[in-house]
């Protein structure tokens, strides 16, 4: 698996013989993955496209299942391309979870021409039926629907709802699992709430690569002031964007603007050198889970670091969360 980009100094300045654009992780983490140290296939086989999903099913599912995870930690879903390993694991799944709203497009139009007649559950879609949208020409429906941990608990409770279809025998497994993280997320959703008024009020503005943190934004009482791309990562901010933004971000005065770990950070960069404001030197996991050993390698780690990484970078106060055993 790729790591995410640095953000070292060393390696920014060898990004800048490439072309500037926005460019997904190394193709080399285009390999399924599975999330057990070992498979018995007398268990059920569940795929799971993104590496939240992965986590949630693994949260739920403990090893009652075969979980095969498509996108590894890391790589970016909107730009993942498919392999001959992906089709072989859908093709002998009894459930494949996918977020839907078009996250991971190739996958999704694998799964939808797959012949297996397996359960296929657009997690995102079931869970969040009414999604933010967004104008780029017409209305866009948001995928990252995760960023606000309510619908995060509501994804918890599809996975294992279909969990327990195909695994009746594990019902009471899932739903005590689903029960403590449930707990723990709702837990996580009010010291993230309240984290976030630690930033001065005038400073609650956030600007980032592409349009990912549109659900957290609302749910937290920030303002996005402004993104160089769309919801998907793919194609180049046009010289209009980029300047539109570099005017927002002088307009709003905010102190800091937000890479991303699945993102090159080139464009990001330029942007804050014409509105002549800094990047955070931490980045915000907006498409995926940080690979396992970091900071982001679970769900609930990951929303910490990114409150964490918006907290400092706007002027608020961080404390460590600590989940309050039920």
């Amino acid at each position: 698996m790729s790591k995410p980009i640095p953000s070292t100094n060393s390696l920014r300045i060898a990004f800048l013989v490439l072309a500037i654009g926005l460019v997904g992780c190394n193709q080399n983490t285009n390999t399924a993955f599975t999330q057990t140290d070992s498979r018995n296939n007398n268990l059920p086989q569940v795929v799971a496209t993104t590496s939240i999903l992965c986590d949630f099913t693994r949260q739920v599912a403990g090893n009652s299942v075969n979980l095969t995870c498509l996108i590894p930690p890391g790589a970016d879903p909107h730009v993942y391309q498919p392999k001959q390993e992906d089709r072989e694991a859908m093709q002998t799944a009894v459930l494949i979870l996918y977020n839907g709203y078009n996250l991971e497009p190739s996958l999704i139009r694998l799964i939808k021409a797959s012949k297996n007649r397996t359960p296929k559950i657009a997690v995102g879609q079931v869970a969040v039926p009414k999604p933010q949208q967004f104008q780029q020409g017409k209305k866009v429906n948001d995928p990252h629907v995760w960023h606000n941990v309510k619908n995060a608990i509501a994804m918890v409770d599809v996975i294992s709802r279909n969990l327990e279809k195909v695994s009746p025998e594990n019902a009471a497994l899932y739903s005590s699992n689903s029960r403590q993280i449930k707990s723990e997320l709702t837990q996580l959703d009010s010291w993230v709430k309240s984290t976030i008024t630690t930033i001065p009020a005038n400073q609650r503005e956030l600007v980032t690569i592409h349009n990912a943190m549109g659900y957290y934004a609302s749910a937290y009482g920030l303002s996005l002031k402004g993104t160089l791309s769309g919801i998907s990562t793919e194609g180049k901010p046009t010289d209009a964007r980029v300047k539109s933004l570099v005017n927002n971000i002088k307009q709003a005065r905010v102190p800091t603007i937000f890479a991303e770990t699945t993102i090159n950070p080139n464009l990001i960069e330029s942007v804050a050198r014409q509105a002549r404001v800094k990047v955070s030197q931490r980045e915000l996991f907006t498409d995926s889970l940080g690979e396992p050993g970091s900071e982001g390698e679970t769900y609930q780690k990951m929303m910490t670091a990114n409150t964490r990484t918006i907290v400092e970078g706007l002027g608020g106060t961080y404390l460590i969360f600590v989940p309050k055993a039920r």
